[in-house]
Parts: structure tokens; sequence; C-alpha cells
């Protein structure tokens, strides 16, 4: 009897191959998830690597003879901590556009926000909404200063040359003294001969330093002219031109210096480059002051003109109980030197400017002024003859030597009593200034010892 053929084996199932076909979805799915990651990690990878790109000094790698690149903008703003000592090498520096646009930057509702540690995170507190209705109100075009990277608010309420004080005085500045702005004082006039020529040196900073005490003592020399108003040609009036600039200018003779102040340049990021442009071989006079006392007598001069505004504690924070510092304020601002100096070392060898204590400039005005003269390469004439000390303005006075006539101080704006500040406040203050002071230091070759200073009060 024949016999039918056994049935073929029935195929096999999914069940049957279970395991397997499990492992192998894992796998790929394992693989996709490592690839995500990998190209997550490869597109922050500039992100990552951007303290070591600003170890690059200043001007490395520029082509010559052209100007130099903008300094690239942070992901991050955590202060550096640096230590004096020549085993360490100077701390990279935050560019100054970075700085502009974070503290510019909406704050986040989270306190650990970016930036919080620099006091530049979540606004609030006490008084936020009082300060934020003053600070964050519009200004018009010509109360602004532009930067590569954001804008500066000019302080409003600044003392500022017109066109008229300009015109005015481009007949016939006065070229020593010791009054306010443009005001004759001990010295002579300028002569009607002679001609008009472009600064060779420039006060360049800073606000509230005691740049007017030194423009007022470097005009007695006699081969030494300079204009008594501020032109701010570099800052509002560049687009005149620097036939309008020269113009300004006092007439000189050969051999004499012409030059003008306007401390706002220190600040003002295009300046360095316009005037590299007008003359590379120009000599800057940089006068700075412990930041916090600086702050504090920017914000007097405010507080005189415009008595309405929030206190000096609710200017200075974003958030009061939280201790975030609000450096967009340009009070607080202006104080973080070592920022600002960067952009002009990509312009100016450090030789070509002059830091000038402002308190050595009130102990010892004779000895600072000797510095200023072989800076600028004259004769010290200047002298500790020229100086009486006035014990109710708090800082000297010029005279002149060869007679008997009154000293002549510097006007009522100069020399007002602070407001009382809360000491926490100053506390607070003095650590957030404390890194940048440091770094400045490194990069100027001088300790001006604000912090020797603060520990002796």
């Amino acid at each position: 009897m024949a016999q039918w053929p056994a049935p073929p084996p029935p195929p096999p199932t999914a069940s049957s191959k279970g395991p397997p076909a499990r492992k192998l979805l894992f796998m790929c799915t394992l693989s996709l998830s490592v690839t995500y990651l990998c190209y997550s990690l490869m597109s922050c990878y500039s992100s990552l690597q951007f303290p070591l790109a600003l170890q690059e000094p200043p001007g490395a790698g520029e082509p010559s003879g052209g100007p130099p690149p903008s300094p690239p903008l942070l992901p991050s703003l955590l202060p550096p901590r640096v230590q004096l000592g020549p085993s360490r090498p100077p701390p990279p520096l935050p560019s100054l556009g970075a700085l502009a646009n974070a503290s510019r930057r909406e704050p986040p509702d989270s306190p650990q926000a970016p930036g919080d540690h620099w006091g530049l995170g979540s606004s609030g507190g006490e008084g936020a909404a009082n300060r934020d209705a003053w600070i964050r109100t519009p200004l018009a075009p010509t109360e602004m200063i532009t930067v590569q990277s954001g804008l500066f608010e000019r302080d409003p309420h600044e003392s500022s040359t017109t066109d008229e004080e300009l015109t005015g005085r481009r007949g016939g500045n006065s070229t020593s003294g010791g009054g306010e702005k443009g005001a004759p004082g001990p010295g002579t006039t300028t002569p009607d001969y002679g001609e008009k020529k472009l600064p060779q040196a420039l006060i360049i900073g800073v606000k509230k330093g005691g740049t007017r005490a030194l423009l007022e003592a470097i005009r007695v020399h006699p081969d030494v002219r300079a204009v008594g108003v501020e032109p701010h040609f570099f800052d509002r009036n560049y687009e005149k031109g620097l036939e309008w600039y020269r113009n300004v200018m006092p007439k000189t003779l050969e051999g004499q210096i012409t030059m003008e102040k306007t401390p706002s340049y220190f600040v003002t990021n295009e300046a360095p480059k316009r005037i590299h442009s007008m003359a590379k071989d120009t000599k800057l006079i940089v006068v700075v002051r412990n930041p916090v006392t600086r702050a504090i007598s920017d914000y007097t001069q405010t507080l005189s003109k415009k008595p309405e505004i929030p206190t000096f504690e609710v200017l200075a924070f974003k958030n009061r109980t939280l201790g975030l510092i609000d450096a967009s304020w340009s009070a607080i601002r202006i104080g973080i030197y070592a920022l600002h100096l960067e952009n002009w070392l990509q312009y100016f060898p450090l030789s070509q400017i002059l830091f000038v204590s402002g308190e050595r400039l009130i102990v010892d005005p004779a000895g600072e002024m000797a510095k200023v003269q072989d800076f600028l390469g004259l004769k010290r004439v200047v002298t500790e003859k020229h100086f009486y000390f006035n014990k109710t303005k708090g800082f000297p006075c010029l005279k002149k030597p060869e007679d008997s006539s009154a000293p002549r101080c510097l006007g009522k704006s100069k020399g007002r009593t602070h407001p009382r500040i809360d000491p926490d406040v100053i506390h607070r203050l003095r650590k957030f200034y404390r890194p940048f002071n440091v770094m400045f230091y490194q990069m100027t070759g001088q300790d001006f010892q604000w912090e020797q200073e603060e520990s002796d009060k």
C-alpha cells in the first residue's frame, strides 16, 4: 500500500524567532540613539571650545595694515577667577559686545538662568518696577553710543558739550586754567597766531575719574594747548569730519602739543578704530579710579540734576535679594575697565596708553603730573609749586607760583558730598569688581591697590 509523502515542516513563526528579532530591533534603536547623540554633541562643539579661542592675545593672526577683527561673542559670561602671580597667565576676557548683549537680554523667570551668577539674570526684587521704569525708557538716537554688538546707554543727564559751546571757542580757546569747561584760568589764552592741528594726545576716560583736574593741570604747561570743552568727536560728532574736528582745536606753534578730553571715548566701541584711523601714533591718557567710588560719584552727579531718580541701591541691582548686580547700568558698566581696555589694545600698544591714578592725582598731584609730562615728552614744568590742597573741597587747586593770587579750584560740580550707601551694597559691588580689577592690573602692569584701600576702611 502506497504511503503519502510526509507533509513539509511548518514555516517558522514569529514566536519561534522572537528573541533574535527583538535583539535586532533593540540594536537598531540603540544605534540611532547614539548617532543622534553624536550629532548633537558635534553641533554644540563650537560653543564648548570658546575659552580656548579667547586665549589668543588681542590682535594675534591679524593681517598687517588692516583693522583687527571683532572679538567673538561668548555664549557664557562666567566671571573668571584670577590671582596675581607670574606663574599664572592673564585669564581670558569676555568680549565687550557679549556683555552688552547679555546684560540687555530679557531675564528669564528662573533664578538659575545663565548669567545669574553675574547679577545679569532675572530681574525683580524690591523697587524693580520703579527702577526699570527709569532705566528701560527708550532713549533718543542722539543719546546712544553704538557698539559692534549692542548699544551702550549714555547717561542722559551727563553734562555734554553743545555745538554752541564748540563754535564759541573756535576763535580763541583758553589753554590754561582751573575753572569749568573752557573757563579762563591762571595761564595765558590761545594766541591769534599759529595753526590749528588735530590733537596728538587725548584724555579718553574715565568719567568721574579726575579727567577735568588732569586737563586743567596739564594746560598750565606752556607747550600744551587744549580745548576746554569736550568735543565728543569720536562718539557723537564723527560724521562731521576731521576738518570740523580740526577747527575745534586751538591754534598751536611749532613744538606745542594739541590735546582734548572726552571721557566717554573709553567706553565707546568705535572710538579706538576711529582714533587709529586719524593717527595711529596718538597718545592716550586714561584716568582711573576705584570703580565702586566712581560709580557712587557718577550717581551723585546724576542725582544732583535729577533728584527724582531711584536710589543707588535700587539702580545697582537687578535683584537685591539674590544680589544680582545690574551691569547694564552705565554707572556700574563704566567701571569694568578690563573689558573696555581689551577693545583699545586691539588698535594701540600698551606703550601708547598712560594710566593715571585718580586717587594719587588727589594726594600727590605733582607726582602724577610728572608721569604725564614724561609720557608726552615734555619738560617737567608743572610741579608741586602749582598746587594747593583745598581742605573744604578735598582736592588740590591750581595756583600761579610767580604771584600771590588766590588758587583756582574746580567748580561746584566737583567734590560733591556723596549720599550714604548701604554698606552691604558696597560690599557686594567690591566682590563684583574684584576679578575685573585684578585683570586690569595684569593687563596694565600696574597695581592700583583698590582692594588694599577697601581693607583699610
